[in-house]
Parts: structure tokens; C-alpha cells; sequence
């Protein structure tokens, strides 16, 4: 049964307590671990939420230097003298990257005019439908944005690649690690092999908005005891405790996406976490509580942002699959993208197909997918930059990938 650990809601769960001896995750009763001093209330907690984003957006993490060599200059192909209108990912107001992007656009574009309308990223396809917006800027899109979206417009939103997220800034869509107790011998998994820990037997998944049953696979692939991934000796019966977030949040959708093939069919013993809001008004964090757990438990498992990281725990090496090298976390894995669980932010752009873009929507698209548009991300040091080949993809999806577009043109 799924047992919620933190949660904004009225209720809490029992905590399991750990038998060492045996392996056996034993419910308590509630007592101090309960919280009964944390705040519930669904604002509250989002009031609390904002204040701590608002606490690190205008800081750079990062001062790191990106080779953006391989990327192309911009060239304005055309003059704008009209407004551009961009709703969704709240991130880039509350860092300084919407200003810069400003500024630096209209160095080159000086009649043109950005409306930055930034109150949560989910607002991005509602102001595409609803004629308001002329790009959406989200955190990859959802089920349910895309499903909005194709039923008003009976095609698909483009979405094009924003940035990487950041290795390690909490908010800044930072990479997700999977870690285990340092007493764990386990050093390294497969993605197939974290779907048979995290995940349960399933008819299919979901490729956007379609349910593809190729994604099927049955319970001999569940993995649910430390013997099945290896270990041997008295770890080779005991049993995988598996800790992670409320499921309605985004970063569960995103390990979801990319583990379990979107099919949401969990362990059926999962762990859950989420935040609450604490009497003096700061943010109780399910991903750092749920860490301090596992520092407890030798025989847990967790996925995390890599920042959660504890003196009691460590991190494992990743592979998409067995036939291509293990990679370890860490900056440049995860510009790269050669770590497997980094995160994105994305334009969402509304083109009917075999139609351009406008041309104004065009001129943006190419500033921000410049060397100058794309230093401005590292200016602002916690996103990270688009590599070259990113930003060339992107181009060519939107029929911008020409001569001009070239490196050092």
C-alpha cells in the first residue's frame, strides 16, 4: 500500500520504523515524527513555497564558463516592431533570465516589445488556446497540457528545448539522483533494473498523449529484494524499501516519464513525501525528508534532487540500458545529457503544420537559440545552456536551420 509520509493535506501516516534484524518495515504509531506543529493549508504551504523560491532566484549559483563556441551568433533576418507575449514558467521571473533575455534582445531588436506574464508554468498552453500568448514557457509538457491543447487545436503544441535544467538549484528544474545508504554496497543500476524496483506490472505506457501497450511488462520484471540486483550474503534476501515523492508532483511525473514509460504503476509499497509549511512560514521539503530516512535505512533506495544529498548516503552510477557506459552525476553528465535523469524547460509554441511561425515569434526563437541568448543562461547561473546540437535540433524543428545559423556566422 502506498503509505504518505509529509503532505498538505490534513492527514498524516504512521512511520515506518526499520527492523534491521529481519528487514521488515514496521508502522508506528503517530508521535513526534507526526509534525502536529506543520502547517497544512494548501495556501499556506504555497505561500511558503514562493518565499523560498523567491529567497535564491536573484543569486547565481554558477559561475562556471560554457564553450558555447558551437553555437550560432544571431542575425536578426528581419526588423520587429511588435509586442512579443510570453506565459508560463514563473523560474524565469524570479531569476534575473527574463530581463536579460529583454535586454539583450532588443540590442538587436530595439522597436520590439516582451510582455513577460510568468505565474506558474502550467499557465502556458491555457494562454496559447486562449489567444493570449504568442509562446509558452513550461517545464515540459504534462498529459493533461497537451490533451487541452489537441483537443482545441486538433494537433500538437511544438515544443522546443528552453534549457537544461541546473545540476543542483532546488526549483531550477536540478537533476534527479537515485541514491542509496552508504552501508549499501550497490553501485550502479540500469534504467530497466530502477523500472523493476520503483516500478509494478503494466499493460502499456504513454508516448504523450497515446497508449502504447508495447511499454506492457509483467510482474517477473518487478524487483523487489537486494538479492535480484547482485548482492549477496545477508543482504541477498532483504527486502528494497522504496522512498519518493507525492505522486501529483511534477518531479514523480518526470521520473514516471522516463522510468516507468509514463504508465504512473508504482512499487506497491512506496514511500510518499511532500511538503508542508512550518509555524514561522518556511518550506518543509519531501525531498529532504524523505532523504533523512534513507540516511536511516540500509536497505532503502530513493530518487531525489542530487542536492538532497546526506553524509549517510551516496549516489548510483546510471546506464539507459546494458549496453552503453554507467555515468556518474555531475555537471557536465547532465549538460551533456548523458546523465539520464536531467530535467528541461521548454517553449511551447502553437504552429498549425506545414505553416511558419510568426515572424516576430521566429526572431525570439532564434535570439534565445544563439551564443548570446544562450549566455545569458549562464549569466544568470543555474539553468545550463543548450549545447550546440540542441540548439541545431531545435532550429531545424521550426525551419530556422540555415547557412546564417551556422557556428561563428
Amino acid at each position: 500500500m502506498f503509505q504518505l509520509f509529509s503532505s498538505s493535506v490534513s492527514f498524516r501516516t504512521p512511520r515506518p520504523t526499520v527492523c534491521f534484524a529481519c528487514g521488515i518495515a514496521l508502522l508506528l504509531p503517530l508521535g513526534a515524527y507526526a509534525q502536529k506543529d506543520a502547517v497544512r493549508d494548501s495556501i499556506q504551504v504555497q505561500k511558503a513555497r514562493n518565499q523560498h523560491v523567491h529567497s535564491r532566484g536573484k543569486k547565481a549559483f554558477y559561475s562556471r564558463n560554457f564553450d558555447l563556441s558551437d553555437l550560432p551568433s544571431y542575425k536578426p533576418a528581419q526588423k520587429i516592431n511588435s509586442t512579443i507575449r510570453i506565459w508560463g514558467l514563473n523560474y524565469l521571473g524570479d531569476a534575473n533570465l527574463a530581463d536579460y533575455w529583454t535586454a539583450g534582445f532588443h540590442k538587436f531588436q530595439p522597436d520590439a516589445k516582451i510582455e513577460w506574464h510568468l505565474p506558474v508554468a502550467m499557465a502556458s498552453t491555457s494562454a496559447l488556446v486562449t489567444g493570449v500568448a504568442d509562446i509558452g514557457a513550461n517545464r515540459g509538457l504534462t498529459f493533461t497540457e497537451i490533451l487541452q491543447f489537441e483537443r482545441v487545436f486538433n494537433y500538437s503544441p511544438l515544443e522546443l528545448d528552453m534549457v537544461t535544467g541546473s545540476y543542483d538549484v532546488p526549483g531550477w528544474a536540478n537533476s534527479i539522483g537515485i541514491f542509496v545508504n552508504k552501508e549499501n554496497p550497490i553501485s550502479k543500476l540500469t534504467l530497466k533494473q530502477l523500472d523493476g524496483i520503483f516500478g509494478a506490472a503494466r499493460t502499456g505506457g504513454w508516448v504523450g498523449t497515446s497508449w502504447n501497450p508495447k511499454f506492457a511488462r509483467g510482474p517477473e520484471d518487478n524487483i523487489r529484494t537486494w538479492g535480484q540486483l547482485g548482492l549477496t550474503g545477508e543482504w541477498a534476501d532483504k527486502p528494497i524499501h522504496v522512498y519518493g515523492l507525492n505522486l501529483r508532483y511534477d518531479t514523480a511525473t518526470k521520473f514516471s516519464d522516463k522510468v516507468l514509460k509514463g504508465s504512473d504503476k508504482w512499487n506497491e509499497n512506496l514511500i510518499m513525501y511532500a511538503n508542508y509549511a512550518r509555524p514561522d512560514g518556511s518550506l518543509a521539503i519531501g525531498a529532504e525528508l524523505l532523504m533523512e530516512d534513507l540516511s536511516k535505512d540500509p536497505y532503502g533506495i530513493a530518487y531525489s534532487g542530487i542536492q538532497n544529498l546526506t553524509p549517510q548516503t551516496k549516489t548510483v552510477a546510471l546506464a539507459r540500458d546494458e549496453s552503453v557506459p554507467y555515468v556518474e552525476t555531475n555537471m557536465d553528465t547532465v549538460h551533456s545529457r548523458q546523465w539520464p535523469l536531467f530535467q528541461r524547460e521548454t517553449w511551447v509554441l502553437n504552429r498549425k503544420p506545414g505553416q511558419p511561425l510568426p515572424p516576430k515569434v521566429q526572431e525570439f526563437m532564434r535570439y534565445v537559440f544563439s551564443r548570446e541568448g544562450q549566455e545569458e543562461v549562464v549569466r544568470d547561473g543555474k539553468f545550463l545552456p543548450l549545447t550546440g546540437e540542441l540548439v541545431h535540433e531545435n532550429l531545424e524543428k521550426v525551419g530556422l536551420e540555415d547557412s546564417s545559423s551556422a557556428p561563428g556566422n
